[in-house]
């Protein structure tokens, strides 16, 4: 990890926007977002994380807080709008439900992150978006969409291919950190989506872990699992340290 100087140190603290991190406002399609933005220094290489499907909350900035430390720049982005952050069962299903239902919306979505990201200085082309849950479904929808990184990590994310679409576009390798024990998403979509990667010649690498359910990284809950947790957070850190140049 880079080592900083400290007159650069210094300099870094006098920016709230790269020290500590902020809520910022964006626009995509005339609708405002809030996503969350933390980056060591200039240039960062960047992970542009997707939240679960209660949108993006402290979990998410926590976790780009961890990965910040790490020295890279986070864009926790912001899928579902302002002051959106569904707490019951029926709106977060009609919130990720839309998104399922309008593919091009999650990509313009998806795109408009990446944007902003980028106009906030960090490094668009030296990124790998990661997600959690829906935020992994998301995710791999970025990786079918050809979009140009250099990673696509989903931890306990959804796996399924929508009808219509595959990975035969896909750019940058891709890593999935699943639950043996994940009741919503089954085994039987883990090993479809290993034959799909294969038969695209898609980089790949994907691992369970055994008792973990669906949502096992979540701090606090009653499913998560330290140690599941803690060795797909090893190997996500892994992924990122050998597709992410630093300086």
């Amino acid at each position: 990890m880079k080592r900083l100087t400290l007159m650069l140190f210094a300099t870094l603290l006098s920016s709230p926007l790269l020290a500590a991190g902020q809520a910022i406002d964006y626009q995509v399609d005339g609708n405002t977002y809030e996503g969350y933005y933390i980056s060591p220094h200039q240039n960062a290489p960047l992970i542009l994380l997707i939240h679960d499907w209660d949108g993006l909350t402290d979990y998410e900035v926590k976790r780009a807080q961890m990965l910040s430390e790490m020295g890279y720049a986070v864009f926790a982005a912001d899928l579902f709008g302002k002051g959106v952050r569904p707490t019951e069962v029926t709106d977060k299903r009609q919130h990720t439900g839309e998104l399922y239902k309008d593919r091009a919306k999650m990509r313009a979505l998806l795109n408009g992150a990446l944007n902003k990201a980028a106009e906030l200085g960090a490094d668009r082309n030296n990124s790998v978006a990661a997600g959690y849950c829906f935020g992994g479904a998301a995710v791999l929808e970025m990786a079918r969409a050809g979009m140009n990184m250099k990673g696509f990590a989903t931890f306990h994310g959804g796996l399924k291919t929508p009808q219509g679409q595959d990975y035969s576009q896909t750019k940058g390798s891709v890593l999935v950190l699943h639950g043996t024990a994940d009741s919503a998403i089954p085994m039987e979509q883990f090993a479809g989506l290993a034959t799909e990667l294969e038969q695209h010649n898609v980089d790949h690498e994907m691992i369970t872990y055994s008792g973990a359910p669906h949502a096992f990284t979540v701090f606090g809950s009653q499913r998560y699992r330290e140690d599941a947790d803690r060795k797909s957070w090893q190997r996500f850190s892994e992924f990122l340290s050998a597709r992410l140049a630093q300086d």
